[in-house]
């Protein structure tokens, strides 16, 4: 496939994930929503759904990686050329910045009438998971809908739960294999993707959110910081580097294990 293959499907594909998957973090979030309080049920199946489009939308055109980790582990068993892989991860941070600034869009009543309650700006409580509340900083009322973040704040244990959750992900898209036509995932492909998508949320998001992929953590905070947002509070850069670090991580040895054992 071309480059403008690559960068047209992941800029797409991956600004659809996100507008969806970001979105149902807002629609549960956001006062004045009609969806507020849905729940993490609701959380889990629209980041489902949000893979499920993005990856139909895009298949065809680029492979629909959607996700860095995802071309590190297909590039490490061999399907994605490495000059490849520039452009991909280029092309999927864009694509979910796009994402982020449409969420931002679509329910921008809501996030001036959610930042603008001093119900929320005045007992905004520090960041959650950490153990001494005293010393946490301020989490953003609205960084949640952007970004993921732990429920007990310790780096060790947040990194290693990626690694594990990202792992289960690139292991169960590698295993699929390709479609016939050997550039990415299949339609049944990408059903099955969005359902152990959502099995992970179900089952390994508790602790962190799951990431699982670095640009749908890294575009949307640059998003959030960038944006003006009142009262936004802080994007929690601290933590930044555990939903790249971890998801890379997992998808290189979800790669590495394919070659051994499956290859």
């Amino acid at each position: 496939m071309s480059s403008s293959d690559i960068f047209i499907g992941e800029t797409i594909g991956t600004a659809i994930l996100i507008l969806l998957g970001a979105g149902v973090c807002a629609a549960v979030t956001l006062k004045r929503s009609k969806a507020q309080n849905a729940g993490w049920l609701a959380i889990t199946f629209g980041w489902g759904f949000a893979v499920l489009t993005g990856a139909y939308i895009a298949s065809g055109v680029s492979g629909a990686h959607l996700n860095p980790a995802v071309t590190i582990g297909l590039a490490i068993q061999g399907g994605t050329a490495w000059s490849d892989v520039p452009l991909y991860l280029a092309s999927e941070l864009l694509g979910a910045m796009i994402g982020a600034v449409l969420v931002w869009a679509v329910y921008y009543g809501q996030f001036h009438a959610h930042l603008t309650d001093p119900e929320i700006v005045e007992n905004q409580p520090a960041e959650e998971g950490m153990v001494d509340q005293s010393t946490a900083p301020k989490a953003g009322p609205v960084l949640g809908i952007f970004t993921t973040g732990p429920e007990i704040r310790h780096m060790v244990q947040n990194v290693v739960t990626e690694i594990i959750a990202t792992f289960v992900l690139i292991l169960a898209i590698l295993t699929q294999g390709l479609n016939d036509e050997g550039n990415g995932l299949g339609a049944l492909g990408a059903l099955i993707t969005a359902l152990v998508v959502v099995g992970i949320g179900l089952s390994l998001g508790g602790p962190t959110g799951y990431a699982i992929n670095p640009v749908r953590d890294l575009g949307p905070r640059i998003v959030h910081a960038l944006l003006p947002l009142p009262n936004k509070g802080g994007s929690d850069w601290g933590y930044a580097w555990v939903p790249v670090v971890g998801p890379l991580i997992g998808g290189a040895l979800a790669g590495g294990l394919y070659n051994l054992a499956f290859a």
